[in-house]
């Protein structure tokens, strides 16, 4: 055979299992792959043939191979099942897909998440009790005390709870409340999902949790005596109403809703209300009464006529918001078809109320008392006039009989001795008085003087009332304001009360550029005082002492309008009660404080600079638990202590030669500002002595007119006109002698001499010149770059707001309210408690 035919020789130790052998040494990169891969040279001319046993080592490596990295993927869909019960992320899925919930999952979830909530509803309203109309029927007495713990008063009680059964409240009355309050009360379940969702919000944005539209809910919230507003109580209140919704007849429901809701007046219940608005039984009520009956639950702070707590509760405001709210139940009841228009045209009038048996039990001032302690309870912590009408507080006020006594003493026995309406009806009739003393140390309300009485049907506490103009009472803030921020003519220094103005009688009024204001184009105003005397340029000191007005019109354009409201701010007056006009007016008392405010703020000055906010309440307890909140108001530096004590210097000056010596008879160190105003319509006097400061207000208002308007007091008590060193100067002598009867003696700090003499324009001295004062005062720091000119503030829109009383300047260029502020107010912005808005039209002062 020839050679090239021979058969090829086999390798070494050949055969199949040579070729397994090489098999396993070689690299797995063909296994690898799942590819058959030579290993021969390739530069050779043939590579060498595999054995028999190669390809099957081949298959199996190619199977081995399937579980690389060309199956690894299809590998996890295809492994062993997955042992989790949920099987989420999913296994069989890839990328994003893992992540998309199956069918069975979310069906499953949901009727799990179902089950939970049912049985968790299923096992709240299992374990909650259905209310008890006779249970909570027994809400107990507020009390309340002096200020020696001794009880002033106690309010509300279980005599005025009575229950009675559905049949015994008419139809009409049933219809009313629900037309009013809920008009799918007869088929619905109890609950009002929209009122839930809304209550659920409320306490998602830290808000009240009170949501409950229906009756059921209503009848369920009333039951609970406490005032905690908390989801738990919330979600207990949803599971009772959703009990009764489907246990109770909607006749049980609405009576014990009438029988537990609170209705004004003291009373809890319809029989207690019926008694109390109309005194008859319940079983009487006429349609027209039983409306009013249910417009007065919408809220009796704000729907009973008699008033309630807070400036937006007064008498009028309720009684115009009970008339409306009558009517519209009246309609609602036509519109929902429980009454026949030919019915409800029969009701054209207001029910008549009786008397307030409430009020008759609350004589002389403790109504005012009892309700000032109210307001401040409710401004401190947030308590409802419903939470006080519940019951179980225990009230300590701030109020000392003896000096409310000494108070009530002063005003009666001049209001007495002055004057006489069956002599003078036309007018000696509606002179009212208003009074408040304030402890000068602690800010603490120690007496006032809310006029005749509620038990004598007049419901306006005027003590704490506004709308009635302080008039000159104004001008120390003025002063103070200068003395703190300075003038434009004092190059930005405080100035002293040495500094000169014109005083004459119907002096033009000059703006912060110098230019006449005008009070029609082509006319300047000129200021008028209470005499035409020719006084020339006095001094601020004498400006004050004879209560002069020019000077003060003048002052506040040279100093600024906002810095004077700064510093009356920072004493404790109320934004509310400013003026808002930047004219010549607001210097002289146009703003209209409550006394309350008027003897705080004074006592900053006693206080040389301290302020502290008024209170009248110094602890609360709640079923004998203390509640937090209650501490005395922290002091609060208004001014610098020279500026208050040189103002007290100033206003020692009025008793002691100017137009408030009526008071020196009190015989001790004291200061005081008298305050009359335009038309006479109101006379002030608000004076302290280191230990106490107290307000006096005098004016003629109708406490039963519809719109409530002050009247001239010219030939009151038949004399031409009064002023605040008459009568009021006359009451604030008589009290403090008896409240400070056996007080020792305390004069004032003897006051720095301060800031520099700026005398106004075309003064015929120098301008500024230095005060001789040796010892500068601290206070304020003069401005390192004074301004070249004014830099005035314009009021909105640039131009300055004008109203009909008001005289504005029409000049183009702004005559603002800002002036050069060297320093940095010493004091705080200002107070926040007792006192409101304006009530009254406002006019300009005329002197003191």
């Amino acid at each position: 055979m020839s050679e090239h035919r021979r058969k090829q020789q086999q390798p070494q130790g050949g055969g199949r299992a040579a070729a397994r052998k090489a098999a396993q040494q070689r690299p797995a990169r063909g296994a690898g792959s799942g590819r058959d891969v030579p290993t021969a040279s390739p530069s050779g001319p043939y590579p060498d043939e595999p054995g028999h046993g190669s390809r099957a080592d081949a298959r199996r490596t190619a199977g081995r191979g399937t579980s690389g990295r060309g199956a690894g993927k299809a590998g996890r869909g295809t492994g062993r099942p997955d042992k989790r019960v949920i099987n989420y992320p999913r296994s069989d899925k890839d990328g994003w897909k893992r992540f998309v919930p199956s069918w069975k999952l979310v069906g499953g979830t949901a009727l799990g998440f179902f089950a939970i909530i049912t049985a968790g509803a299923g096992i709240g309203i299992a374990s909650v009790n259905t209310p008890d109309a006779n249970k909570a029927a027994e809400a107990q007495n507020n009390v309340f005390y002096w200020a020696d713990d001794t009880q002033m008063v106690a309010t509300g009680g279980s005599m005025n709870r009575q229950i009675v059964p559905i049949g015994k409240i008419p139809r009409s009355m049933q219809n009313a409340v629900i037309a009013a309050e809920n008009e799918s009360f007869e088929s619905d379940k109890g609950v009002d999902p929209m009122g839930i969702g809304r209550a659920v919000w409320n306490m998602a944005k830290g808000g009240s949790t009170q949501g409950g539209s229906t009756i059921t809910q209503q009848y369920v919230k009333n039951t609970y005596l406490d005032s905690d507003q908390t989801l738990k109580r919330k979600v207990t209140e949803l599971f009772i109403s959703i009990k009764l919704g489907v246990t109770e007849e909607k006749a049980t429901i609405l009576a014990g809703y009438l029988n537990t809701a609170y209705y004004g007046r003291d009373a809890y219940g319809i029989q207690a209300a019926s008694r109390a608005y109309f005194n008859k039984d319940c079983t009487e009520l006429t349609p027209s009464e039983g409306a009013f009956l249910a417009a007065v639950l919408k809220g009796p702070n704000l729907y009973n006529p008699d008033g309630g707590i807070g400036t937006s509760a007064t008498p009028q405001l309720n009684s115009e918001r009970a008339h409306q709210r009558w009517a519209w139940v009246l309609d609602r009841e036509v519109a929902v078809g429980r009454m026949q228009q030919s019915e409800r045209d029969q009701y054209k009038e207001f029910p008549k109320l009786v008397e307030s048996a409430q009020a008759r039990g609350m004589s002389g001032q403790i109504g005012y008392l009892v309700d000032t302690a109210k307001l401040y309870v409710s401004k401190t912590k947030g308590i409802t006039a419903d939470d006080l009408a519940k019951g179980g507080y225990q009230i300590r006020t701030t109020f000392e009989k003896p000096k409310v006594d000494a108070l009530v003493k002063a005003v009666e026995d001049t209001r007495d001795g002055f004057i006489d309406e069956k002599k003078r009806p036309e007018y000696d009739t509606f002179v009212q008085f208003g009074a408040a003393s304030v402890d000068v140390k602690t800010g603490a309300l120690v007496a006032l003087y809310g006029g005749p009485g509620m038990d004598k049907k007049y419901f306006n506490n005027n003590a704490n009332t506004t709308g009635v103009p302080v008039g000159s009472t104004w001008k120390p803030y003025v002063l103070a304001a200068a003395m703190q921020y300075g003038t434009q003519n004092s190059k930005g220094q405080g100035i002293s009360a040495d500094s000169k103005y014109m005083a004459n009688d119907l002096t033009v009024i000059n703006n912060r550029q110098g230019k006449p204001l005008y009070e029609s184009p082509g006319k300047p105003f000129k200021q008028k005082n209470e005499s035409s005397t020719a006084y020339g340029y006095v001094t601020l000191n004498e400006a004050m002492e004879k209560s002069i007005n020019v000077p003060f019109a003048q002052l506040i354009f040279d100093v600024g309008h906002s810095k004077v409201r700064d510093v009356a701010k920072a004493t404790g007056i109320l934004d509310e009660s400013m003026d808002p006009g930047d004219n010549a007016s607001f210097a002289l008392g146009t703003s209209t404080p409550s006394a309350i405010r008027m003897a705080d703020s004074y006592a900053t000055f006693a206080a040389s600079g301290t302020h502290r906010e008024p209170f009248s309440v110094r602890s609360v307890q709640k079923d004998g638990k203390d509640l937090p909140g209650f501490e005395a108001p922290k002091a609060q530096q208004a001014m610098d202590n020279s500026i208050a004590d040189n103002i007290t210097k100033v206003l020692r000056n009025v008793i002691e030669n100017g137009t408030g010596t009526k008071a020196k008879k009190l015989g001790r160190p004291a200061a005081g500002k008298t305050g009359t105003t335009d038309k006479n319509k109101s006379a002030w006097f608000v004076g302290y002595t280191p230990e106490l400061s107290t307000s006096v207000a005098l004016f003629r208002s109708d406490p039963n007119a519809e719109k409530k308007e002050l009247i001239s007091m010219n030939h009151v008590g038949g004399v031409d006109s009064i002023h605040g060193g008459d009568i009021p100067a006359q009451i604030w002598t008589e009290y403090m002698k008896a409240a400070l009867n056996g007080v020792p003696e305390k004069d004032f700090p003897e006051p720095e001499e301060i800031g520099v003499t700026a005398d106004s324009s075309g003064a015929p001295s120098p301008s500024p010149s230095p005060s001789p004062s040796p010892t500068p005062s601290p206070s304020p720091t003069p401005s390192m770059t004074p301004p070249a000119e004014p830099s005035p503030t314009p009021s909105k829109g640039g131009k300055p707001s004008c109203r009909p009383w008001e005289i504005c300047d029409p000049d183009p260029t702004p005559s603002g309210t800002g002036s050069p502020s060297p320093t940095k107010p010493t004091g705080r912005p200002g107070g926040t408690t007792n006192g409101g808005g304006g009530g009254f039209p406002i006019g300009g002062s005329t002197g003191g």
